[in-house]
């Protein structure tokens, strides 16, 4: 690896998301986009053209790069666990997509082989690196809505049939509501509140069946192996307690609630699952909400130009290896406390992780 000038990057997995990831980081000038992998190696030629990425072919061929040093993890959720493990054998540092593995065991071990190798490994979401999240943390923080005591999420949509093309793995194990869109709120509530400590849960399946409503397999009909609806309370080291709605069965799509209460204010967080967003605050008596709009350049990706800049400064990244296991355990707490019809503890905990510097800018050349 170089010294100086952009840190090299190499995904794998060019399904649907990699089209943000790459759009977003070939804009960042810390970092440089070498190639793109994939199981279908057409598949990657073909995004690799479309994005201007030079090289492009197997998953092998991507581990094996000598001028890649930032292996960006995109495959299905069942085969992150494997995918990263080789990269970091390959002397990769590694950023995962959510959730971090499918189960609690190879997520720690991808934790452990990291460190063991002196790399660094990240997980998304990202999200709660953007200008919206971080203005929310720095607000309360600085008291505005006084000590936060509870929480309110809601993520409602009909599910991702609806306009996936290949939904299958969002409605198997380490998909679903909870593990697909779950991450993205406990992972802003753990910047809040700090580590989750227990949780009860209950979850439903509507059908055991959906059929895709896009694309060239339209009216396919595949299997749902998981809840499609949950809803859970979940406490918190802090003393915290929040309330959370998961669903892939509500024709009434409402997405991004993110409410926090404190002791002198409610406050209405941007969408945990986007970078941007009116911030609002309504205080105890008021009969109207003060908005605060942010602003400013984030989008996925940011977490590798944060894992980047770490590299070349033998720093800490913000959105750690750690961070993705505690998250996930959670949600893995989140399913046992359901399949058991009982309180479920966490028993992971996280470190808290410091706001970005204000103005921190992904789009600025720091490298």
């Amino acid at each position: 690896m170089s010294e100086t000038g952009p840190v090299t990057v190499g995904v794998i997995g060019a399904g649907k998301i990699s089209e943000q990831y790459l759009a977003n980081m070939k804009s960042y000038p810390d970092l440089d986009v070498r190639f793109v992998a994939d199981l279908l190696p057409e598949r990657a030629n073909a995004i690799a053209d479309e994005f201007g990425v030079p090289g492009s072919g197997t998953v092998q061929q991507a581990l094996d790069h000598d001028d890649v040093d930032i292996i960006v993890n995109l495959t299905i959720p069942a085969a992150h666990a494997e995918v990263a493990s080789a990269a970091l054998s390959a002397g990769k540092h590694v950023w995962n997509e959510k959730p971090i593995t499918t189960d609690r065991q190879s997520a720690k071990a991808l934790v452990e082989q990291a460190e063991a190798a002196g790399l660094l490994l990240g997980s998304a979401p990202d999200t709660f690196l953007g200008p919206g999240l971080q203005t929310m943390r720095r607000l309360i923080e600085r008291g505005d809505i006084g000590r936060p005591l509870t929480a309110s999420v809601t993520f409602l949509t009909p599910g991702p049939h609806v306009w996936h093309p290949n939904p299958d793995f969002l409605y198997q194990a380490g998909g679903g509501p909870l593990l697909d869109m779950g991450p993205y709120y406990l992972t802003g509530l753990t910047q809040v509140f700090g580590s989750i400590t227990g949780v009860v849960g209950v979850g439903a399946q509507a059908t055991p069946t959906r059929t895709i409503g896009q694309g060239p397999r339209a009216g396919e009909v595949i299997p749902v192996e998981i809840p499609t609806y949950v809803t859970a309370i979940y406490e918190f080291e802090t003393g915290g307690v929040a309330h959370g709605t998961f669903s892939f069965e509500s024709p009434l799509i409402r997405m991004g609630v993110f409410e926090i209460t404190g002791t002198e204010a409610t406050l209405a967080a941007p969408d945990p699952n986007h970078f941007i967003g009116d911030i609002r605050v309504i205080k105890t008596g008021a009969q109207e909400w003060d908005t605060i709009p942010t602003d400013g350049p984030g989008g996925r990706g940011i977490g590798v130009v944060d894992m980047a800049r770490a590299i070349r400064s033998n720093g800490q990244h913000s959105a750690t290896g750690r961070l993705g296991v505690h998250v996930l355990d959670a949600l893995l707490a989140t399913v046992d406390s359901i399949e058991r019809r009982s309180f479920a503890a966490v028993e992971s905990r996280t470190d808290w992780v410091p706001p970005l510097p204000e103005g921190w800018d992904p789009t600025e050349r720091t490298l």
